[in-house]
Parts: structure tokens; C-alpha cells; sequence
């Protein structure tokens, strides 16, 4: 066991080690910034989505309340 873990230590204070290791983290910095743009696009785009549906919603209630004050 004490082999293993000098060996261990010993890999580990390598550059080439050290550099495969912050390739690693920049690699899940940028996954993880990925996912977190593609979530906000998606929120964005359901935000466009809803705000269409409200408008024509307020349009056609708009029509329907000016249609009524005509025929009283």
C-alpha cells in the first residue's frame, strides 16, 4: 500500500499531470457554463413564447369588449 500511494504522489506532482488536471476543471467550467446558457436561452424563449399568447389574448378581449359596447 505504501508503494501505491508513493507512486501515486509521486504522478501527481508531475507537470503533465498537473496540466491534465486543469484541462479537466477548465472542461467542467465550461460544460457546466454551457448548460447554464442553454437553460436561460430556453427560459428566454418561453418568456417570448408566453408574452405572444398574452398579447393575442389581450387583443382578442380587447375586440370582444369593443364589439359588446357597440351593441348596447
Amino acid at each position: 500500500m505504501t508503494q501505491a500511494i508513493t507512486a501515486y504522489r509521486a504522478v501527481t506532482v508531475t507537470d503533465k499531470f498537473k496540466e491534465a488536471e486543469r484541462l479537466r476543471t477548465l472542461a467542467r467550467s465550461n460544460e457546466a457554463a454551457a448548460l447554464r446558457y442553454a437553460r436561460e436561452a430556453a427560459i428566454a424563449e418561453n418568456d417570448v413564447k408566453w408574452q405572444s399568447v398574452v398579447a393575442e389574448k389581450d387583443a382578442l378581449i380587447a375586440k370582444l369588449l369593443a364589439e359588446q359596447g357597440k351593441g348596447e
